[in-house]
């Protein structure tokens, strides 16, 4: 079994975060574990307060899973200010994983803000350049891009920007356009679409967590980027379809729907 790091924030409704990402992990059959690098205090409905980890502390986690356990992906998503960017970068670089799946978590599906303000120019010098995948939903690719994003054919000409960053690969998700759910890859050199039905669903917590998981689950498993970009997407869609209802506001995917189907549950 391959096993899998997510370095990320918690949340406390198991939603999203480092929660959805492990059982993301779990669902695309492999070894799940963890750094946290902030208590997130937060609901289906809202995201009340945020404890930032000492990052001595969230040094001393990774330390801990690489001096012990074969990490064959690594997936990242909340990290809420430049410290913490910069600890995260220093490890990575001392440890150089096969590859770093990052999604520049900036915003809650709740609307309540992640990433501190002032944290953007550590996240483009310090994070962005370590990704072999990055997965910016449309608001994030706006910011990153510094562009306007209302068509595909926008998604595109943000993805290109973003990749000048220096992410070798670029995944703008079109969850927030109102056409098809429709997400473009990009490579450095060609685009690729993967195009799936919208599903109608309150139940979106956590689904960026969940796609970017699964991503490095697949591609930790042996897939290519496209292959595994695809069959997340699968996952994800069908993790939506099968959601059932929890909390007051958006609640989150059903990352088990294969397991609960089977078991009639």
């Amino acid at each position: 079994m391959k096993n899998c790091l997510a370095i990320a924030g918690s949340d406390c409704s198991g939603g999203a975060g480092i929660q959805a990402d492990l059982k993301a992990f779990s669902a695309m059959g492999t070894f799940g574990m963890s750094v946290v690098t902030s208590v997130v205090a937060e609901n289906t409905s809202r995201v009340i307060s945020i404890q930032d980890i000492d990052c001595g502390i969230i040094a001393d986690q990774i330390d801990a899973v690489f001096e012990d356990i074969q990490v064959d992906g690594v997936k990242i998503g909340m990290l809420s200010n430049a410290d913490i960017m910069k600890t995260v970068a220093e490890k990575l670089k001392e440890y150089k994983p096969r590859f770093a799946v990052i999604d520049p978590v900036m915003v809650a599906t709740s609307g309540g803000a992640l990433l501190k303000s002032d944290s953007l120019d550590a996240l483009v010098n310090e994070i962005i350049p370590l990704s072999f995948v990055l997965t910016p939903n449309i608001p994030e690719a706006e910011v990153l891009s510094g562009m306007k994003i209302e068509t595909v054919g926008d998604m595109q000409k943000a993805a290109v920007r973003i990749h000048d960053l220096g992410a070798d690969n670029v995944l703008v998700k079109g969850g927030h356009l109102t056409e098809e759910a429709t997400d473009i890859l990009y490579d450095g050199e060609n685009f690729h679409s993967f195009s799936h039905e919208r599903i109608a669903s309150r139940n979106t917590h956590g689904t960026g967590c969940t796609l970017s998981s699964a991503i490095t689950a697949r591609l930790a498993r042996g897939d290519d980027i496209i292959t595994a970009v695809h069959t997340a997407k699968i996952y994800l869609t069908e993790a939506i379809r099968n959601s059932f209802s929890v909390g007051k506001g958006n609640g989150p995917v059903n990352h088990f729907y294969e397991y609960y189907n089977m078991k009639g549950l």
